[in-house]
């Protein structure tokens, strides 16, 4: 059914506050060795590792896990990378000489007790020919060099690699249980550009750019309405039919405000409150808000094929006047939904995921707008500054990027938050998708879809309009987040940041250069 435009509205703004402005990529490795001390033999770059094991010669899942600044450098391809037969070191910790034989030996190591190159300088004493340190934590920690040692020169030429807490509890196990554990360690590079980068840039342009449009035909055809009831003298024309659009919710200036207040409340919320049982809240929600963003967007084109059943409504005890149509769509779009929230673990549920996202921020973006460019100006510098603070300032706060971390799910049990736009990456050996948050599409392209409503308003040409313009900018800003992404070695990038500027700075230029002189300054504040 079609909810009330006030109540639909409040409800989506509601969600807008759970859209998360972020991209990210996963890249849970922490700890900032700023201080720590680079000199030769500790200068390595610190790389990702792929770590193979054998058990009993039965192959097991890869695990993921990071190399220190210090040992061999990983080989890059797997079939250069030589296995090893695993050892547990004795006492765990390899703090001090080892009590057995580890000639030609990988040694399982505990983290703890001493610094990483004593334990990495112990075992290569005892002859073994590389180290795992299983890490106290789940999160990949990196292996610096102690700035007390007092060696200059670092000799350790076994490479390094620590594992989080279960994936080295679970080859400990194995060889507690006298079981024979190999192992093999390699970094494939990870290219710089994927092509689910590039899908994913189309999808997001693609979406602003068929709401702003719907947008504006919407705002035409309303206008257009009016001009016919004015212009016949209709007996029945009263107030409410001068309004805009009865269906539409204007944000004001101290919406625009409050939205960085109550975005930053609900995202600490879920920051502390992440869980199995809310990230299934968190699910149900978005299943609400796709099913109604599925059935408007359904809807609307359906009527447009079949324009006979437009006026046909049938009468539910309860609701009221429901379209014919709604009814026909809204048990598949529900059916659709359900399924998604079911198999949503599955690999290709992505797919289901992006469709909901899609037609709900386009549904969003009809129902809430912008009356003015004062309160795009707002929105979009409360939003700069949210995400920002939230990326980059939390985690001298809360010791991590609280932005980062709901976004990846954490403490979820699950691979991040269903209100984001993701891909899996194509040609990346590490796989994990690239992913986009609803945030960075809606905020921009609340901006986007007035500039359209604008010059359709004031009749522009595409060229001379400023739709075209943003868009564009809102293009370049999201190739130049990518280009900071993987300057920054995958670490999670405000989106904002890079888009706001393109979007919002390309229209006060556009206004005071191009158009400032004739009166549009005025047309455009007060629209």
């Amino acid at each position: 059914m079609q909810l009330p435009a006030r109540f639909a509205g409040l409800g989506f703004c509601l969600l807008l506050l759970l859209l998360t402005p972020h991209l990210a990529v996963c890249g849970d490795i922490v700890h900032d060795d700023d201080d720590a001390p680079k000199r030769p033999g500790c200068n390595n770059k610190f790389v990702l590792v792929k770590v193979q094991s054998w058990i009993n010669g039965t192959k097991e899942g890869e695990v993921v896990g990071v190399s220190a600044r210090f040992g061999k450098p990983m080989e890059a391809h797997a079939r250069e990378a030589r296995i090893y037969d695993l050892e547990a070191a004795i006492p765990a910790t390899c703090c001090n000489a080892t009590s057995n034989q580890l000639d030609g030996y990988a040694a399982l190591i505990q983290r703890g007790d001493c610094t990483f190159t004593r334990k990495a300088r112990v075992a290569q004493a005892a002859g073994a020919t590389a180290m795992i340190v299983v890490n106290t934590k789940e999160e990949l920690y990196k292996m610096v060099c102690d700035k007390d040692d007092p060696e200059t020169f670092l000799d350790i030429n076994i490479p390094a690699v620590l594992l989080p807490k279960s994936a080295g509890e679970h080859l400990e196990q194995a060889l507690k249980a006298k079981q024979q554990v190999k192992v093999q360690l390699y970094s494939p590079e990870r290219p710089a550009v994927d092509a689910a980068e590039f899908v994913l840039w189309i999808m997001a342009v693609g979406t602003i750019t068929c709401a702003s449009i719907w947008s504006a035909w919407s705002f035409y055809d309303t206008a257009d309405e009016h001009c016919k009831l004015v212009k016949e003298n209709v007996d029945d024309f009263d107030g409410e039919h001068v309004e805009e659009d009865s269906n539409v919710l204007n944000i004001n200036v101290a919406s625009a405000v409050l939205f960085v207040f109550f975005a930053s409340g609900f995202l600490f919320m879920i920051y502390k409150l992440m869980s199995t049982w809310f990230l299934l809240l968190l699910v149900i929600l978005f299943c609400i808000g796709g099913v109604e963003g599925l059935q408007t967007c359904s809807v609307a084109l359906l009527s447009r094929w079949f324009t006979r059943a437009n006026g046909l409504y049938a009468n539910l005890p309860l609701v009221g006047p429901v379209s014919l149509l709604t009814l026909i769509v809204s048990p598949f779009c529900i059916t659709f939904a359900t399924v998604w929230a079911v198999y949503r673990h599955l690999s290709f549920a992505w797919v289901a995921q992006d469709i909901l996202g899609i037609a709900l921020i386009i549904t969003v973006l009809q129902i809430v707008r912008l009356p003015n460019i004062k309160v795009a100006t707002v929105l979009l510098t409360c939003a700069f500054v949210y995400d920002i603070f939230w990326v980059f300032m939390s985690p001298k706060l809360f010791h991590e990027s609280v932005m980062i971390v709901v976004a990846r799910g954490d403490r979820s049990g699950e691979d991040g938050i269903p209100m984001l736009l993701k891909i899996p990456r194509i040609f990346d050996p590490w796989g994990g998708y690239s992913i986009i948050g609803f945030g960075d599409i809606l905020l921009p392209g609340l901006l986007i879809s007035f500039a359209k409503r604008f010059d359709v308003a004031t009749r522009k040409t595409l060229r001379s309009g400023y739709f075209l313009w943003l868009s564009i900018g809102y293009g370049f800003g999201l190739i130049v987040t990518y280009i900071a992404l993987n300057l920054m070695d995958g670490h999670g990038q405000p989106a904002l940041l890079y888009i706001v500027p393109f979007t919002l700075g390309s229209l006060f230029f556009l206004v005071d250069n191009v158009n400032g002189s004739n009166g549009t300054v005025e047309k455009i504040l007060s629209f």
